[in-house]
């Protein structure tokens, strides 16, 4: 009997959180529920615990090598059986009437993809206001590939919607051929729905609150770095060679590029800073200026200062070479 659902539950060193993941899933209300759990060749006892699970409860899978959060989830997802599919975090959860609400959602509308609130917990346990305020998510109802790439500017898109987890029906998975991309560690998530909304997919939203985002330190989703940015820099090339888009989107598209390359100005900035090497964050500063905005005052001030002085130096070099 085909699930509704199919949880694709990706964990890597997910020892302290992976029962509750499971336990979250399985709890799912007034839907058939499949559970997938594929370990990322974890080296705690992450796949110990999955594998205590019942085997008619839980399907878990042992990667022989590490493939990272799209390589695993794409294993996942070759394995599901349901009519949607869901990914959930190792680390985070669903509340029980999560999937229930956003199937009925979608299927009413006719849609192939549906999106909810999150509710955001500190690592100490205390609840903290929604990811999105309700009545933004009540106003936006359908979210279109234009909203999404929006809402996905580096650095300046008021909410980022980048954190939404979407369930997609299967089928429409298959049929376009959407999986992950492995070559990213984050932005991942971005990538496919965009890639799906560039597909004709329908996004309804659900405006209420299903999904548990539970924040943890050292959370590679928390930490971007410049190498991060490069390869959401060399996905989005391929994504605009991929997919068609109509003017909003291709408006939209041309800022989150702009923002992308603000935002590997500033790292790279961030960078030499750290390994004091004044020279090239300065080469980096006036190369880039926008790239400072997202730095502090005093820190943007300081490197003014600093290549002021070093103008003056380099000209009195000149002076003495004539």
């Amino acid at each position: 009997m085909q699930p509704d659902v199919s949880f694709v539950i990706a964990a890597y060193n997910a020892e302290a959180t992976i029962d509750r993941a499971i336990s979250s899933a399985i709890a799912q209300r007034d839907v058939s529920v499949e559970v997938i759990v594929v370990d990322d060749k974890s080296r705690d006892r992450t796949l110990d615990l999955a594998n205590a699970w019942p085997r008619d409860v839980v399907r878990v899978v042992a990667l022989p090598a590490n493939r990272g959060p799209g390589g695993a989830r794409n294993a996942g997802l070759e394995l599901a059986r349901g009519r949607w599919v869901a990914v959930l975090d190792s680390d985070d959860a669903v509340y029980p009437g999560r999937i229930c609400a956003m199937i009925a959602r979608a299927e009413k509308a006719g849609a192939e993809i549906a999106v909810d609130n999150l509710q955001v917990v500190r690592e100490d346990g205390v609840a903290e206001e929604t990811m999105f305020p309700a009545d933004y998510l009540e106003g936006l109802s359908e979210i279109s590939l234009a909203d999404y790439i929006a809402g996905n500017v580096v650095f300046e898109s008021r909410f980022n919607l980048g954190y939404l987890k979407p369930i997609f029906q299967r089928r429409f998975l298959n049929e376009n051929g959407l999986r992950y991309d492995e070559h990213l560690s984050i932005g991942e998530d971005y990538i496919l729905l965009a890639s799906a909304l560039a597909k004709g997919g329908r996004c309804v939203v659900e405006p209420t609150t299903g999904y548990v985002y539970h924040i943890r330190t050292g959370s590679i989703s928390r930490v971007l770095e410049l190498h991060h940015v490069e390869a959401m820099r060399n996905a989005d090339i391929v994504f605009a060679r991929t997919h068609s888009m109509d003017a909003k989107a291709e408006a939209a598209f041309a800022r989150r590029t702009r923002s992308l390359r603000k935002a590997a100005s500033f790292l790279s900035l961030v960078q030499h800073i750290k390994a004091r090497s004044p020279l090239k964050a300065i080469w980096t500063a006036l190369s880039d200026p926008a790239a400072v905005r997202h730095m502090g005052m005093p820190i943007a001030v300081r490197l003014r200062r600093v290549a002021a002085q070093f103008a003056v130096g380099a000209g009195e070099v000149k002076g003495a070479g004539r």
